[in-house]
């Protein structure tokens, strides 16, 4: 009987090389899988994912919060009591309380502040590299945009609900226009902050300096709120500045905010006020979105 012994050395390669060759003790691989490709995800999903993390911010910063929330108590505070007896005098509407009068002029008053606030917010995000990092994914830079419009959205919304329910009781706030009265007042109040803050995100974007955009949005809101109707009746000003107020966008807005709330109809000085507004945000987010695509 002859036995065969085991190739070595050479004879083992030409053996291996050999069944490799016919397919026997072939050594079984994984397939390789073509690169997967990372799909974005949509539009509404990003802009929900960084709208969370806007408002985790303000959870986890009860104190900015409170501050925010105070400002606009204060000022109708300080304001019923300064200017309380101008609605004993002439210029004034008949039968219209002081408080009822200037709650209208607050809410729109903290919509423009609340633009200039989602303004910072948006240049700090620049400064501390967040934008850049999130530009580096494959996502609509408007989502950067309308996540941070939407976040400050919610901020002044409770910021005119908290306003209104200490007018009521602490103040005697009664407006005649009821809840739906204020509760339209308070969307009027919603499209300007949104029509403003895409204003100033259009500067923040072009501009990209903290400290400029600030003084420029600051500039530009003071004349605004103290050359309109907002604490006195146009009748009451100054002829200059009657006509400066007559003309002021920020007027109309306050004018149709406090007809709602006085009960009154406010259709045309509404329907003004939200075509201005549509326009204003139309341009300034095409420039916002344009700009914050631009390479620094």
């Amino acid at each position: 009987m002859t036995t065969t012994a085991p190739p070595t050395g050479t004879s083992a390669r030409s053996a291996a090389d050999q069944a490799d060759r016919t397919g026997a003790g072939r050594i079984l691989r994984p397939a390789r899988r073509p690169p997967q490709r990372w799909e974005p995800a949509a539009i509404p999903a990003q802009i929900l994912a960084l709208l969370g993390r806007s408002l985790r911010g303000v959870v986890l910063e009860p104190r900015t919060l409170i501050v925010t929330l105070l400002g606009p108590i204060l000022l109708v505070s300080v304001l019923s009591q300064l200017l309380g007896s101008l609605a004993t005098t002439v210029a004034f509407p008949a039968g219209v309380g002081y408080v009822d009068f200037v709650v209208p002029a607050i809410m729109i008053t903290t919509a423009l502040q609340s633009a200039l606030g989602l303004t910072i917010s948006l240049l700090q995000d620049m400064r501390n590299g967040l934008i850049n990092r999130l530009r580096t994914m494959p996502i609509w830079p408007g989502s950067i945009l309308v996540a941070h419009s939407l976040a400050g959205l919610v901020r002044m919304l409770l910021q005119l609900a908290v306003l209104c329910v200490f007018a009521v009781l602490v103040l005697g706030f009664d407006p005649p226009g009821g809840v739906l009265g204020t509760v339209a007042a308070a969307l009027v109040a919603a499209a300007v902050s949104t029509g403003l803050g895409w204003m100033f995100f259009a500067l923040a974007c072009q501009l990209r300096h903290t400290e400029l955009v600030q003084a420029i949005s600051g500039t530009l809101t003071f004349p605004l709120i103290m050359a309109s109707n907002a604490f006195v009746p146009e009748s009451g000003l100054p002829g200059w500045l009657r006509q400066v107020a007559e003309v002021n966008p920020v007027s109309h807005s306050i004018s149709a905010a406090r007809q709602l709330i006085l009960g009154h109809a406010a259709t045309n000085q509404v329907l003004a006020a939200l075509a201005g507004v549509t326009v204003i945000t139309l341009i300034s987010a095409t420039i916002a979105i344009h700009g914050l695509n631009r390479r620094s």
